[in-house]
């Protein structure tokens, strides 16, 4: 039950700016710009899929591109649900590796939503600001979500890396970003 009471506490302070300022400022965090600026968040798990971003999360961007952050590496190293049968997506450094997804454009009041969707401030992951650049060459910073992983890579569930695969295919991601995608093998039953 705490979980639960936990994420709706979460939600609940993400539909008010200042409310999030302290919660931000409660966990050593800030929240700095006007809550309608916009930023650019690099998705390249789950919420590359239109159904996950747009309908669970309730995102609405102002944009979106093809982009890809270099010098980092897609890794399936952390706890999912149910425990050992699910791994979600991580990236991490890795020099001469890249990391395809998609970037969109979304308000920093839409952000502090998503942070509370995936346990920002205060679970496992984390926001971590990089340079990345979209499929054209140009650079933004965007704020990608990472966690501490463990050292051994598991298996995404059949469900998760599906909405993976269909989120790439359906934004136009390069062919050997989706193959390599398509290689990646679920956790058994």
């Amino acid at each position: 039950m705490f979980p639960t009471l936990k994420r709706s506490l979460r939600r609940t302070i993400a539909q008010s700016w200042w409310l999030s300022k302290l919660w931000y400022r409660f966990h050593g965090l800030s929240l700095t710009g006007p809550p309608d600026d916009g930023v650019w968040y690099f998705a390249f798990g789950a919420n590359m899929h239109h159904g996950v971003f747009h309908g669970r999360r309730r995102m609405r961007p102002l944009e979106w591109r093809v982009g890809r952050i270099k010098d980092y590496r897609l890794r399936f190293n952390l706890e999912g649900r149910p425990r050992g049968k699910a791994a979600p997506a991580n990236i991490e450094p890795c020099l001469g590796e890249e990391v395809w997804g998609v970037i969109y454009r979304i308000t920093r009041h839409d952000l502090v939503r998503l942070d509370s969707t995936e346990g920002v401030p205060g679970g496992a992951y984390r926001q971590l600001w990089l340079g990345a650049e979209d499929a054209d060459k140009r650079p933004i910073e965007v704020v990608a979500y990472v966690a501490q992983g463990k050292e051994t890579d598991g298996n995404p569930s059949l469900r998760y890396i599906t909405l993976l695969r269909e989120g790439a295919r359906a934004h136009g991601l390069p062919r050997h970003w989706t193959n390599k995608l398509e290689h990646v093998r679920p956790a058994d039953g």
